[in-house]
């Protein structure tokens, strides 16, 4: 079974954020063991350059086997594509590490340290809602990968 890890920078407060992970958490349960690791923001510090290196920090020590990070200027896969990925990634790694940016970003190093990019389009959506989206695609991911109805 894969491990699959999901680094945020931020936690979830509000309780419908935390609901949908929660159920996607439990849904992903059969498939893979799921880590939600979850960075502090750094918005006390005196700039945006300096907030994102401080971050890029803490990311940086979560990176574990092959890993993605979810940016605007990714690769933008469809669902079949992405379980396609999901399946690659299988075959080489046991663990795989999708990463999350702060609503600022993430910093230049995080982005040069991550050389697999993907992107959920080229809109802005805010860093809670696109965990949920990931587990969500990840969910989705895996029962296309095992011929489940789920995926329409």
């Amino acid at each position: 079974m894969i491990t699959i890890n999901v680094v945020c920078v931020g936690n979830l407060k509000e309780k419908f954020w935390k609901e949908a992970c929660l159920e996607y958490q439990k849904r992903l349960s059969r498939f893979c063991k799921l880590n939600i690791i979850e960075i502090a923001e750094q918005n006390n510090l005196s700039s945006t350059e300096k907030t994102l290196e401080r971050e890029g920090e803490d990311i940086l020590k979560h990176l574990s086997g092959i890993s993605y990070l979810m940016a605007i200027e990714g690769k933008q896969l469809t669902s079949e594509e992405f379980a396609k990925e999901i399946q690659k990634v299988e075959l080489v790694s046991s663990e795989l590490t999708f990463v999350i940016g702060s609503s600022c970003g993430v910093s230049d190093k995080v982005k040069n340290s991550i050389k697999n990019k993907l992107s959920f389009g080229k809109a802005t959506f805010p860093h809670n809602l696109a965990r949920v989206m990931l587990l969500e695609q990840l969910y989705r991911a895996f029962m296309i990968n095992a011929g489940a109805s789920y995926h329409k």
